[in-house]
């Protein structure tokens, strides 16, 4: 098993805080969440592209000698908050395919993408299948390049809709980025979809979640993230069914709304390493 983290467990200190958070006080930059990596001897990392300070050529090369002091696998997470805005921007797909310069210089073989801003859509079938429309270009150009698109579960599509854009694309380069707490968020067993997505699985948020007493239920955050193992998700479980699957990508751990039992997340994620170190796996 490969651990990893995704930077957006640290977005409020990249300055990208909820309503319902408070402002840590300091902030953070790639850098030092590249060096934070480092610390907690991961085995890769997600990179928010929102969360650059620059798209320049010399910012980039910069973080990849740090990578590449870390031995890290990469994986360039692009599409942070709306993505391609259910297939109807054009400008949304040009900074997508920006992008594989950034995989090119950092070294990744791996391109999270997302189609819609979160929220179930009331029709999802005509914005399904204007995605897998609008993705079959960039698809030809990433095998091209030998990229591969994963495209998260983002609070959007229910995992059965992933697989029925997946398998309209019709490509071995275009796949998903399976968010474990958003499978469950929507209404998905997790353990039961990774199995059933698990071969076209490029990357992975491994998202553990729990509710919030007292909080209202039907918002997306009442199951906020907890650390690993913490939560509700059988992660045992579930990671064992990637892997016996034959799933070989991060296992990046992801913290998007800080449930408010816990105070910060940097120990939230030092204490998902460790449980995911101690299964063993």
């Amino acid at each position: 098993m490969k651990i990893g983290a995704d930077s957006y467990c640290f977005h409020r200190y990249f300055g990208e805080i909820y309503d319902t958070q408070q402002d840590p006080g300091s902030r953070m930059t790639y850098e030092d969440f590249l060096r934070r990596a480092i610390e907690l001897k991961l085995d890769g990392v997600s990179l928010e592209t929102c969360f650059f300070e620059s798209n320049d050529e010399d910012y980039l090369r910069g973080l990849k000698e740090i990578i590449d002091e870390g031995d890290l696998e990469v994986v360039v997470a692009w599409g942070h908050l709306d993505g391609l805005e259910y297939g109807q921007s054009q400008a949304a797909v040009e900074e997508m395919l920006g992008h594989f310069k950034t995989c090119e210089i950092l070294g990744s073989k791996v391109m999270r993408m997302v189609g819609c801003p979160p929220g179930p859509p009331k029709d999802p079938q005509p914005i399904m299948d204007k995605l897998a429309e609008v993705m079959k270009d960039p698809v030809k150009m990433a095998e091209d390049r030998g990229i591969k698109f994963a495209m998260e579960n983002h609070y959007d599509f229910n995992c059965d809709e992933m697989l029925y854009i997946v398998e309209k694309v019709g490509s071995d380069h275009f796949g998903i980025t399976f968010d474990t707490g958003n499978a469950l968020r929507i209404g998905n067993e997790p353990v039961k979809y990774a199995k059933k997505l698990a071969r076209h699985i490029f990357a992975t948020h491994l998202k553990d979640i729990a509710p919030v007493y007292g909080a209202d239920p039907d918002g997306w955050d009442f199951m906020s993230s907890v650390p690993t193992g913490d939560g509700i998700i059988n992660m045992p479980a579930l990671i064992k069914t990637l892997l016996d699957e034959g799933y070989d990508g991060l296992f990046a751990i992801e913290i998007d709304a800080l449930h408010p039992d816990y105070e910060d997340e940097g120990p939230a994620l030092a204490k998902s390493v460790e449980y995911l170190r101690n299964l063993g796996l």
